[in-house]
């Protein structure tokens, strides 16, 4: 199977991954304030909103952090298979199977104490996103689909599935008929943080975004998989193992994405609904690109994006505006990374 034509995102500094993602939003968000001069409202009055209910607002910033973490989560899961050409689109799905996995493995230990039940919870979690990109990175490996076709046409899957299960075999009796899970156990919940709905995932996160950064600048590994990503084929001859790299990356960032699910449904949901993620997958993604495969851009990107979520609610309330109008701007963001993508510039 012939490889992508298009390279690795690349590793790059975190003050040009700053600059990058600041003059990025900037530019999507004067486009934004065109679509809402059009529609009859103040611009500068919506950002101001947004800015006063989210950053100026306690209980405002603990949500952006919380719409964060599987953010962060996702990015990950697209940025560490990017190292080696890898496109993965099926974050959603892999959030969607760890939450399922995690939900089966809570139910399983629900009599188990606190130190016993989280880390099955959360190991669950892992395995049941990995195993869901393992499934797309090994007929990559083996050159016979796309993994870019495969884990996107997975993410249906996924939440078709859970939408079965909490319909059908797992749907809670006492919900009053409300599609949802049977609820988790006290001792497999993530603890909160600071008294809010901040909880430990943010630490996860954070680990995961260290991590990430010193294998990449500081490791062996980091360097066979830029030399992958530079050139596979010469990688390939220098003794580098391309194939079990492919299978590895996908497996790693499918269990990032399945620690996101996990997250969601033991410390914010507290059982599994159909309606589980808005499109953290999918957003995820976007954040991966614009920070270019940098963990100090992704946080920023993901900070931004988080700002502009919460401030959602917001614009629906004090400009009635349509939920949609977030969309817009999300869209508008991808829309200009493309097009820098497409003139040479590309991360």
């Amino acid at each position: 199977m012939a490889e992508p034509a298009a390279p690795a995102i690349r590793l790059t500094s975190p003050s040009g991954a700053h600059v990058r993602a600041a003059g990025l939003f900037a530019l999507a968000f004067v486009l934004f304030g065109g679509v809402l001069l059009a529609a009859g409202k103040n611009p500068l009055q919506a950002y101001a909103d947004i800015l006063t209910g989210t950053l100026l607002n306690p209980y405002g910033l603990s949500e952006v952090v919380v719409k964060m973490i599987p953010l962060l989560l996702t990015a990950l899961a697209v940025a560490i298979p990017s190292r080696i050409w890898l496109i993965n689109i099926g974050g959603e799905g892999q959030l969607y199977a760890g939450a399922l996995a995690a939900t089966w493995a809570a139910a399983a230990v629900a009599a188990q104490p606190a130190v016993i039940a989280l880390p099955v919870v959360a190991a669950s979690g892992f395995l049941g996103g990995a195993l869901w990109a393992g499934v797309p990175g090994w007929l990559r490996m083996r050159g016979w689909v796309s993994e870019t076709i495969s884990t996107l046409l997975l993410n249906y899957v996924g939440i078709l599935l859970v939408s079965f299960l909490v319909f059908g075999p797992w749907k809670d009796p006492g919900s009053a008929n409300y599609p949802q899970s049977a609820e988790f156990a006290a001792a497999a919940r993530l603890p909160s943080l600071f008294g809010t709905r901040i909880h430990l995932g943010l630490l996860v996160a954070i680990a995961g975004l260290i991590l990430y950064h010193l294998v990449m600048t500081r490791t062996r590994w980091g360097l066979e998989m830029r030399a992958i990503g530079g050139n596979r084929e010469a990688a390939r001859r220098c003794g580098i193992p391309v194939e079990t790299y492919v299978l590895v990356l996908m497996l790693i960032g499918g269990g990032l994405a399945g620690l996101a699910g996990m997250a969601e449904v033991s410390a914010i949901q507290g059982r599994l609904r159909p309606s589980l993620s808005p499109g953290y997958g999918y957003v995820g993604f976007l954040i991966s690109w614009m920070a270019g495969g940098s963990a100090f851009g992704m946080v920023a990107a993901a900070f931004l994006v988080a700002v502009i979520a919460a401030g959602g609610d917001i614009l629906q309330m004090s400009h009635r505006l349509p939920g949609s109008a977030v969309n817009i701007l999300m869209a508008l963001m991808l829309f200009v990374v493309l097009a820098r993508r497409g003139k040479g510039g590309g991360s």
